[in-house]
């Protein structure tokens, strides 16, 4: 049974291996909801971080998906809704690495593969919930978004411009769905001292004049923490936020401004 900030039900975590994803998963536990592992290959990611949830006394399930295989999706929503009765929140928290390029200098290749895990992932998730969201007299969509859809940042078009379509489609579903209960929100990730930009750092993508002027464009001088967007992430799934729809939330010490 889910705590009182949430319905009954469990919220589904596409992506919940990743650093964001894990960390968003963990605060959801910790405030009380119970949690639906979505992964596409980290199976003892996976589970270890289940097992860390039940230490919390959260029901915790796990289900294999890929977000470029919407019948994937569809399998684990099912399996999820027979193990907790009901999903209240989807979390999109999934993306590929992406390499930081030009657009000018960008192949179309890696063009298309990030169109196709992001947007038509995105899409093939929300098409997949959308029915069991109405049945259940509403439901609620949290996308973890990008801090450039506020100020472009040069060389990473691969992940900003196909996010910035989800972010139209946010803002669709909150529109045409919000008569059935049904709520859609983004949260904006700016620098995150966790995931994927370790993994960029530790390929030599982001060199010292890059960390310069990135901060010079933050308010406040710091890079983010990965349950800094978990706690946003929550807030958005909550109770708390029942009347907030269509909305981005920025988490990227005022990246923008």
């Amino acid at each position: 049974m889910a705590g009182q900030d949430f319905p009954g039900g469990a919220a589904l975590v596409i992506g919940a291996t990743g650093g964001l994803g894990a960390a968003s998963t963990r605060e959801l536990a910790r405030a009380g909801s119970d949690i639906a592992i979505g992964y596409r290959n980290k199976q003892e990611a996976a589970e270890k971080l289940a097992e860390e949830l039940r230490q919390l006394g959260r029901k915790v399930s796990m289900h294999q998906l890929d977000a470029t295989q919407p019948e994937t999706i569809e399998a684990a929503r099912d399996a999820a809704i027979a193990e907790h009765g009901r999903i209240h929140t989807m979390v999109w928290a999934a993306g590929p690495l992406v390499d930081q390029l030009m657009l000018s200098e960008t192949p179309i290749e890696k063009w298309k593969r990030a169109i196709d895990v992001e947007v038509h992932g995105f899409f093939a998730a929300t098409q997949a919930l959308l029915p069991h969201f109405r049945d259940s007299g509403g439901g609620s969509f949290v996308h973890l978004g990008s801090a450039g859809d506020l100020r472009w940042p040069d060389r990473d078009g691969l992940s900003v411009a196909p996010k910035a379509a989800n972010e139209s489609l946010v803002r669709g579903l909150a529109r045409e769905e919000g008569k059935y209960g049904i709520r859609a929100n983004s949260v904006l990730v700016g620098v995150i001292d966790a995931g994927m930009f370790h993994d960029l750092m530790a390929k030599g993508q982001f060199d010292d004049a890059w960390v310069a002027e990135v901060q010079k464009a933050l308010a406040l001088k710091r890079w983010g923490q990965a349950e800094e967007i978990g706690h946003a992430v929550t807030f958005l799934a909550s109770s708390r936020a029942g009347y907030t729809t269509g909305q981005q939330l920025a988490v990227a010490g005022g990246y923008g401004i």
